[in-house]
């Protein structure tokens, strides 16, 4: 019985320890990226569990055809990959604006604002000293004010200094 005990409590602590990983409280940096067009924003991570958190980005994006300031938020679930690689996922929205170039078809047909709901995955790499390396995927879809296609695909890179 002893031995059975044991057995089982190592069990369940190297269970815990493979996977157990550690996000850092804050994070801020850069996610680059886009899809149609070169996309920039300032992201903010906030860890508000062991393996979750919420980020937050400020962004501008411009294409051939227009260019738009956005306001964004994910909430994320982290979990261990391997050693200092983690893979996230999650979902969120983003509101913003666009102006439009002036040879965009229709032009008039559109309004400023835009209301999009989003999704998100990625893997990102934890190093020992305080930064932090992501590259992800973040399919968004148009609620309000479609301003190319409904649904739109941006990879991006992120880099972050976290604390």
């Amino acid at each position: 019985m002893k031995k059975t005990l044991i057995l089982l409590s190592v069990l369940a602590f190297t269970v815990a320890a493979t996977t157990a990983q550690e996000i850092s409280d804050n994070a801020i940096g850069l996610r680059i990226g886009g899809n149609t067009g070169f996309g920039t924003e300032i992201s903010y991570q906030r860890a508000i569990f062991d393996s979750n958190r919420l980020e937050f980005g400020l962004g501008l994006r411009n294409a051939s055809n227009f260019s738009a300031f956005r306001v964004s938020g994910v909430y994320q679930w982290v979990w261990l990959l391997d050693g200092n690689f983690n893979w996230y996922a999650g979902a969120g929205a983003s509101i913003g604006s666009f102006n439009l170039d002036d040879n965009f078809p229709n032009r008039n047909d559109f309004n400023t604002l835009f209301i999009n709901a989003a999704g998100n995955i990625g893997i990102e790499y934890n190093f020992d000293f305080p930064l932090l390396l992501s590259l992800d995927f973040r399919p968004e879809l148009s609620i309000i004010n479609d301003i190319d296609n409904s649904l739109e695909f941006q990879v991006a890179l992120g880099a972050r200094y976290q604390w």
